[in-house]
C-alpha cells in the first residue's frame, strides 16, 4: 500500500499550484493533508475512486485536515474526544480491517513558545489516544508533527536549539511517543540519511539552499515495522512550504 501525507498550507492555494497533478500521478491508496485552511463547502475537490473525509477548524481559514482513501473505512472519527483539543480540526482517524489510519496536524509552539505548555498537554493526550488504538490493531499515523526530533533532522540544529519545533520539551515528547511502541518510518529505513527535509522557510531562499527541517512523518506501530518497504520524501514537489512525504508498506 502507498500512503502520502502533505501539509498543503491552504488547499485552495495548493490546488492552483499543481496539487491535482501530483495527487493523480502518485496514485496513493490513502492521501492525507494538513492545514487545509478551509471548510469542505469552500472547495470542490473530489477524485474518482476516492472517499473523502474533512475535519475543519471552527475558526475559518485556519488549521484543518482531510483524508482521501480508495478503501472505504469501517468507521471515521474526528478529533480525539476531548473538546479542548478538537476545536481546530487537527485529527482524523479512519478504521480499516487491519489498521487505524490517523492523520494529525500538531499545534505549533509558536515563535515566543506561547503554546508550548498547551503543546505538552496535547502531546500527552495524543500519545494516550494512539496507545489505546494500538491495543486493538496497528496504527499508521502521519502528519505535520511540528518537531525535528534529532539534530540530523534539521540543517542548523545548534542555532535553532530552543526554538519552536526544536525545543528539548518537544523533542522529548517525540521520544516518549516512539518509546511507547511506535517507529519513525523514515529513520527506520534511513537511520543516518542527512539533508532530508520536508519543510523550508520562505525566507532567505531556504528551499533553494535546502536549509530545511524534517517535521512531517509517518509513524507506525512497532508491530508492523517489518512491513515498511520504503519511506519517501518528495522535495521536488512544490505548492507549499512543505513537501509531501510517503510510506510504502508491503
Amino acid at each position: 500500500m502507498k500512503f502520502i501525507s502533505w501539509n498543503v498550507n491552504g488547499i485552495r492555494a495548493c490546488v492552483n499550484k499543481g496539487f491535482k497533478k501530483f495527487f493523480e500521478e502518485i496514485d496513493a491508496d490513502i492521501f492525507c493533508i494538513q492545514e487545509t485552511k478551509c471548510q469542505p463547502e469552500q472547495i470542490e475537490l473530489e477524485f474518482e475512486g476516492y472517499h473523502s473525509y474533512w475535519n475543519s477548524a471552527e475558526r475559518k481559514g485556519y488549521s484543518g485536515t482531510a483524508i482521501f482513501t480508495k478503501r472505504e473505512p469501517i468507521s471515521v472519527k474526528y478529533g480525539i474526544g476531548i473538546e479542548e483539543h478538537d476545536k481546530e480540526g487537527r485529527v482524523i482517524t479512519l478504521e480499516f480491517k487491519d489498521f487505524y489510519m490517523v492523520n494529525i496536524y500538531t499545534p505549533n509552539a509558536k515563535r515566543e513558545l506561547e503554546r508550548l505548555d498547551y503543546r505538552q498537554i496535547w502531546e500527552d493526550e495524543i500519545r494516550k489516544y494512539l496507545q489505546n488504538l494500538n491495543e486493538t490493531k496497528p496504527v499508521i499515523m502521519c502528519g505535520d508533527l511540528n518537531v525535528a526530533h534529532e539534530e540530523i533532522d534539521l540543517k542548523n540544529p545548534k542555532s535553532n536549539r530552543g526554538n519552536a519545533g526544536f525545543t528539548d520539551e518537544e523533542r522529548g515528547k517525540m521520544t516518549e511517543l516512539l518509546n511507547a511502541g511506535f517507529v519513525d518510518s523514515f529513520r527506520y529505513i534511513y537511520p543516518d540519511k542527512t539533508d532530508s527535509y520536508s519543510w523550508w522557510s520562505y525566507m532567505g531562499k531556504a528551499r533553494e539552499k535546502n536549509v530545511g527541517w524534517r517535521i512531517d512523518y509517518f509513524i507506525v506501530s512497532a508491530d508492523i515495522k517489518e512491513k515498511i518497504q520504503d519511506a519517501v520524501i518528495y522535495p521536488q514537489i512544490m505548492g507549499s512550504d512543505h513537501c509531501p512525504v510517503g510510506l510504502i508498506l508491503k
